[in-house]
């Protein structure tokens, strides 16, 4: 499963002659790992301090290795100063447990457990600011940054997470939902909250700010995820479903970016299949990141605004995954196209035999 991501992420992968330094896999005892999952470092060798920490996640088939070569993370850490972990899935498959009650739930056990227990130990023996810990994910790594942003939202400050689903939309016996990958499990904005809440039952502390970004022409886990996911986060941060601020074209060409206040993003991509290519500096923009570099005091503050575009794309994105120009308003919207929606200004009339229908009051597809 996810075959052709991994052929893509080794086709893109970067040379790591140039990093001063070298991934290391953790060897030491960090804590309680029910399943076993395998943890490797990259640590340069300026780090900025205190030390911001990154989770970083493979997708289904991947491994951590694959992630660390495919992505541009471990060069941004270069220059930021951060340090990254990248977890190591334990399954045959390379897939996450996002299904279990165990991992959903804070200090339940299985995988999540075990990448909260390296997150306390990079915290008390590494020298990482325990308010700069973020976490992202591509695809299956993608579902598990949104469980730990509902299971541990007292270790994380912020998640980016690419082509995944609501946290808790695969619960059940079974570690693929057909259901939730299908785009068919369709919840209100206070079930989607409850389930999130339900996983650290009493936390009261503020919740950690997500970014997600999905495809229209994703036939994994369909693009009706991403606008469950925009109910959840919304209802658990108590803020409208209508977005304070709506841009197209950002970061590229065909995408936009919605902002529902300062704590929830979508970033929908048009005529993208999954999974979505990581823009790295534009996860690092959200984390607050942007400025940061190796050495003492510094912050890096600076959130990307909603009308903000990075000044480059990391040149490790896969240039494979099909991205569709914004057709002309007097044209026909192609087959996944947005034809619709509150503030649509392109084509409302879809080429043959499609026709629009309405997701949501703000996009309408070509279906």
């Amino acid at each position: 499963m996810f075959a052709l991501k991994s052929l893509l992420l080794a086709a893109a992968a970067t040379s790591v002659s140039a990093l001063t330094s070298t991934l290391q896999q953790v060897t030491v005892n960090f804590g309680p790992n029910p399943s076993n999952v395998g943890m490797y470092l990259y640590k340069p060798t300026a780090v900025a301090t205190p030390t911001p920490l990154i989770i970083a996640m493979h997708y289904c088939t991947g491994t951590a290795q694959a992630y660390f070569q495919g992505t541009s993370l471990a060069q941004l850490a270069d220059q930021h100063g951060f340090i990254v972990v990248y977890p190591n899935a334990p399954t045959a498959g390379g897939c996450w447990d996002v299904a279990s009650n165990a991992t959903l739930t804070h200090n339940g056990g299985s995988d999540s457990l075990g990448i909260a227990s390296i997150v306390r130990y990079a915290i008390a023996n590494w020298g990482v600011d325990s308010t700069r810990v973020f976490a992202t994910g591509t695809s299956s790594g993608a579902m598990m940054t949104n469980v730990l942003m509902g299971a541990y939202p007292d270790l994380f400050a912020a998640g980016s997470l690419y082509s995944g689903v609501p946290d808790g939309c695969f619960a059940g016996p079974s570690a693929w939902n057909s259901q939730c990958s299908t785009g068919e499990l369709i919840l209100t904005p206070q079930q989607w909250g409850d389930r999130v809440r339900s996983y650290y039952p009493g936390f009261t502390g503020t919740r950690p700010k997500i970014q997600f970004w999905h495809g229209t022409a994703d036939t994994t886990l369909y693009p009706q995820n991403f606008w469950e996911e925009i109910k959840q986060w919304t209802n658990v941060f108590g803020v409208s479903q209508t977005p304070s601020s709506n841009t197209t074209n950002d970061p590229q060409a065909g995408y936009s970016r919605a902002s529902f206040g300062p704590n929830v993003q979508g970033i929908l991509a048009q005529g993208v299949g999954h999974t979505v290519p990581e823009h790295e500096t534009d996860t690092l923009a959200w984390f607050g990141l942007s400025n940061l570099v190796p050495g003492p005091g510094s912050t890096g503050s600076g959130t990307l605004s909603p009308t903000t575009t990075p000044t480059s794309i990391p040149t490790t994105t896969p240039s494979t995954s099909p991205v569709t120009t914004p057709t002309p308003p007097a044209a026909t919207a192609p087959h996944w196209g947005q034809c619709g929606g509150i503030g649509w200004t392109g084509p409302t009339v879809c080429a043959a035999p499609y026709t629009c229908k309405v997701s949501n009051p703000y996009y309408s597809q070509c279906l």
